[in-house]
């Protein structure tokens, strides 16, 4: 497969309580998230794997929750993410669903954040 011309370079998560997000996020990546700060001003963020997750207070244009568009971080080990996931406070949404594809079974599901925001999760058990 080719790789994407437009790969992702953030994801915008929003919150009531950033601070608290950056530091669930962190626990719920189970150390692949690491903060960084980048822009002027200066603006805090998490790069996973090289994905910008960027955690910024929601407002009226844009609240938190399960209304739009869902990214889904690709897992070594999908049991093991979710449990790691769960075990940092998210609650399972959707799924898991059981996929079969030319890499093999994997499963995916979502999982929301204590804000309601969905985080999807795809990999091999």
């Amino acid at each position: 497969m080719k790789p994407m011309p437009f790969p992702i370079a953030a994801v915008m998560v929003h919150v009531a309580d950033v601070e608290a997000a950056l530091r669930w996020y962190e626990a719920a990546f189970g150390g692949e998230a690491v903060r960084v700060r980048i822009g002027t001003p200066v603006f805090e963020c998490l790069s996973v794997q090289g994905v910008l997750l960027e955690i910024v207070p929601s407002d009226g244009k844009v609240d938190s929750g399960a209304s739009g568009s869902v990214v889904y971080w690709s897992v070594d080990r999908f049991d093991a993410a979710l449990r790691g996931f769960e075990s940092a406070g998210a609650v399972l949404y959707r799924g898991p669903l059981r996929l079969d594809d030319a890499q093999g079974v994997q499963y995916m599901c979502q999982v929301r954040d204590p804000w309601g925001n969905c985080i999807g999760l795809r990999g091999p058990a």
